[in-house]
């Protein structure tokens, strides 16, 4: 079997290493403009030895952002930005992607570190849409629902985002459909409750979902991965589970997903999730397994040895760090020496690469 520093082809394109870096909303853009903090952020973690690093959640839409200061890639003044970031990324011999998002009804809200809650229009924000007119908990925005044919116009900007993500280089695209944002929303059937065609049946919820795929695919080219982030349970009886997940993986798979990166929950704020080192790494094996696609495990990955495990097991094909990332950005050469795998460091920093190194 494979270990974390084998790498791993993905149609024309192969990562050195089985680590990604997960996308981390760092709440800090103007307009949905990267800036600085965008390129120095996603630069270390390039830097730090991961083979992929993608975006935090990239808006498609203004208002599909989940704060004022979410990045965005609804315009096409988004693109040089991203793309002075990309060119440094792969200046170190590392992947670029981007998470296309929508929030939906969980759209217009404050950053974590501020008050909780929603931001009002006359405020900043703005009328989040969802598939029904429930908000997400006590104090989030009142969705409006979307109409049956404004759907579409989701679906397509998705697929101009797409467009713009290649033109400004990225090598990945991933479909955010998790955490209960807009396209969970639509195949949870906690939060789904429309009696059209997107709604009611299992074939009927992932509509927007598939659809959306699909778009995607027409511009993204087919020399290129793409992911698809999904929740795989929605921890609360009657909701989303993991037989729906494995099916929706497989028809995923059947429109030219390569990857299904394998998280949980976000749809309610009543779950009741059952946290522990590793707690999703059973979604993404049984996935992989029972649905003949690759698969990503996150959630409480810290240890070189862990994520090791997680792979020489046939459990997931690649990890996805987000904390222990922030914590460390270098986690992935640390754990190349912990685990005796000779990875090249940054030439700037060979100095470093051995504490017995004397200074000069």
């Amino acid at each position: 079997m494979p270990h974390l520093f084998d790498s791993l082809p993905l149609r024309s394109l192969t990562l050195a290493n089985r680590i990604i870096v997960s996308p981390m909303c760092q709440y800090s853009s103007v307009d949905g403009f990267s800036n600085d903090w965008h390129f120095v952020h996603l630069g270390s973690r390039a830097v730090g030895g991961a083979a992929l690093v993608l975006t935090e959640a990239s808006g498609v839409t203004p208002e599909g952002r989940i704060s004022p200061q979410d990045l965005g890639i609804y315009d096409d003044g988004h693109v040089p930005g991203l793309a002075r970031i990309v060119r440094f990324i792969h200046s170190q011999k590392t992947l670029a992607g981007i998470q296309l998002a929508h929030a939906g009804r969980k759209a217009s809200t404050r950053r974590p570190w501020e008050p909780p809650g929603a931001i009002r229009p006359e405020d900043g924000g703005w009328l989040p849409v969802g598939p029904t007119d429930e908000p997400f908990a006590e104090g989030y925005p009142v969705p409006r629902p979307l109409a049956f044919d404004e759907i579409p116009g989701v679906v397509r900007s998705f697929r101009d985002a797409a467009k713009r993500a290649l033109d400004a280089g990225f090598d990945v695209a991933e479909i955010h459909a998790a955490h209960g944002y807009l396209l969970h929303e639509f195949y949870s059937p906690l939060v789904n409750k429309r009696d059209d065609d997107y709604g009611g049946t299992f074939n009927r919820r992932v509509r927007l979902c598939l659809e959306v795929v699909e778009a995607v695919r027409t511009v993204w080219p087919e020399r290129l991965p793409l992911l698809v982030r999904i929740s795989s349970v929605d921890w609360k009886d009657g909701g989303w589970d993991l037989d729906q997940a494995v099916e929706l993986a497989k028809r995923l798979r059947e429109r030219g997903v390569d990857l299904v990166d394998c998280s949980s929950g976000g749809a309610v704020h009543d779950q009741q999730i059952a946290v522990g080192p590793g707690y999703q790494v059973p979604f993404a094996e049984r996935i992989r397994r029972e649905a003949g696609v690759a698969t990503g495990a996150v959630g409480l990955i810290t240890e070189a040895e862990q994520a090791d495990t997680i792979i020489r097991g046939g459990q997931a094909d690649v990890v996805l760090l987000a904390r222990e990332l922030l914590r460390d950005p270098y986690w992935p050469l640390h754990a190349a020496d912990k685990l005796g795998h000779p990875t090249p460091w940054p030439a700037q920093y060979l100095r470093a690469a051995h504490r017995t190194t004397v200074a000069r």
